[in-house]
């Protein structure tokens, strides 16, 4: 519990820990968000990382002059694209392996059948859709992967969606990030983030309901 606690905190308090990071680490701070954002996308089994308010805050504080604009788009473009290849990757030839072992518990079968779901209905699309979507967009090129989906269409899609994620979320923080009622209130604008991104899964879970409903 004092673990998810902390990653909450982390998560919502991102500005002030980033802050820190930059003051601590300085150039580094590039590397640090690289894995961050590598590991979010890339990891079956790291989906509570930050991701849209990562980049909020990076844009952010690029504003403010903490890091070069251009370079960080670019380290969060490229994390983004290697953390979805690799996943696929992983999923392409251990994925199966990985879902049917009972020696590793901390897989979530369910985030996966949700994934799988996501990808059974948009297709090739679910991995570009899936960049916006918090826990879907770690597992869906797993089970891209799993599925065997072409490397070639996989590519199309990770390339295009992590360049429209990572520059949109990053951009708006630069942008907006400093404004005063929002640099104040950073906290509640994370959790808006948060609280919009997973609409998508909420709205695919109550469809079915509200069909059934008008019937």
């Amino acid at each position: 519990m004092e673990i998810i606690l902390s990653i909450i905190n982390f998560i919502l308090h991102i500005d002030t820990h980033l802050g820190e990071i930059i003051l601590e680490y300085g150039t580094v701070s590039y590397v640090i968000l690289f894995l961050i954002i590598f590991a979010e996308t890339g990891f079956v089994f790291t989906p509570f990382l930050p991701g849209d308010s990562l980049l909020f805050a990076a844009g952010a504080f690029a504003a403010l002059g903490s890091f070069n604009i251009f370079l960080i788009l670019m380290v969060l473009w490229i994390a983004a694209f290697l953390g979805d290849t690799a996943n696929y990757w992983i999923g392409h030839f251990f994925g199966q392996k990985i879902i049917d072992s009972p020696k590793i518990p901390f897989i979530n079968k369910e985030h996966i059948g949700k994934a799988e779901e996501f990808y059974k209905k948009h297709g090739g699309k679910a991995i570009f859709l899936s960049r916006f979507v918090p826990i879907v967009r770690t597992f869906a090129p797993f089970v891209a992967g799993i599925g065997k989906m072409h490397y070639g269409d996989f590519i199309k899609y990770n390339l295009s969606g992590g360049f429209v994620w990572v520059f949109g979320f990053t951009l708006l923080g630069f942008f907006f990030g400093n404004i005063p009622s929002v640099k104040d209130n950073f906290s509640l604008v994370v959790l808006a983030i948060i609280l919009i991104s997973v609409v998508p899964i909420g709205y695919e879970f109550i469809k079915p309901k509200l069909s059934k409903t008008k019937k």
